[in-house]
């Protein structure tokens, strides 16, 4: 494994920053930020930003200097970048997930204020929270699992219709739309021998959004009634149901749950 990193020139936040990167495994550069106590919130999907005062530091540790030129493209052939918009905030890439339908692939989470261009959509989902900070879930009995509403567009669906009109099917809970708002996306690429997919190049993006409802645990219902009731839950609740969820780290991001 070889470390990168680039001189501290990026501004951002009063201060200037560079990039650490690993040509090789995003797991070792994890553990190398460890070691040097660099907190995991300073990482963006590909990278860590570094600040310039710790820059001696992660150099004296053993990671290379180059250009930001050099570092991006030996980011870009390792396989490892996960392409964003500027702006936007890589959170992880989750590899190898396997769906109901024998579908394998490699999710980009990433976290965004700004909706992905509708045609790229072909789902939504909403992280919906209470007054009280307690978290919508439902339970899907395709995926077997518990997680936020959700599901595929209809014709003529605007993304954040399909999430408000997925949310009263699945929970009964009547969504204000203008309250919804864009928080993120998980980009799907379908891997080699990895099955059809439920979705084709350039229709690869599930649009993520939040809200919050006025109300303290307004009443919920299921979409079938041999489906369990939806629930309200605290924090620690949904992490011990959904921290497994390949979509876990981005929800988390978006629920400041980190």
């Amino acid at each position: 494994m070889t470390l990168w990193i680039d001189p501290p020139v990026w501004p951002a936040h009063d201060r200037l920053w560079s990039h650490l990167i690993s040509d090789t495994s995003l797991e070792e550069l994890h553990e190398f930020a460890a070691g040097l106590g660099i907190p995991r919130r300073g990482f963006e999907g590909d990278h860590y930003d570094i600040p310039a005062e710790r820059y001696a530091d992660v150099v004296a540790a053993g990671a290379r200097e180059t250009t930001g030129r050099d570092l991006l493209a030996r980011l870009a052939a390792s396989g490892l970048r996960l392409p964003k918009r500027k702006g936007d905030r890589g959170i992880e890439r989750a590899a190898g997930v396997r769906f109901p339908d024998g579908t394998s692939a490699d999710v980009d989470l990433v976290a965004s204020v700004r909706e992905m261009p509708h045609e790229r959509v072909f789902a939504s989902m909403v992280l919906v929270t209470d007054a009280a900070g307690s978290h919508l879930l439902t339970w899907s009995e395709r995926r077997r699992e518990w997680s936020s509403c959700g599901g595929w567009r209809e014709a003529g669906e605007t993304p954040v219709e399909t999430a408000v009109r997925e949310t009263a099917e699945e929970s009964g809970l009547v969504l204000d739309p203008a309250s919804v708002r864009p928080r993120g996306y998980e980009r799907f690429r379908r891997l080699p021998g990895g099955g059809p997919g439920l979705w084709v190049q350039g229709r690869d993006v599930l649009q993520v959004y939040s809200t919050t409802v006025p109300e303290v645990a307004p009443p919920l219902r299921a979409e079938s009634p041999d489906d369990p009731v939806p629930e309200w839950v605290d924090d620690t609740e949904l992490l011990r149901r959904c921290g497994a969820a390949f979509w876990w780290p981005l929800a988390a991001y978006v629920l400041d749950l980190t």
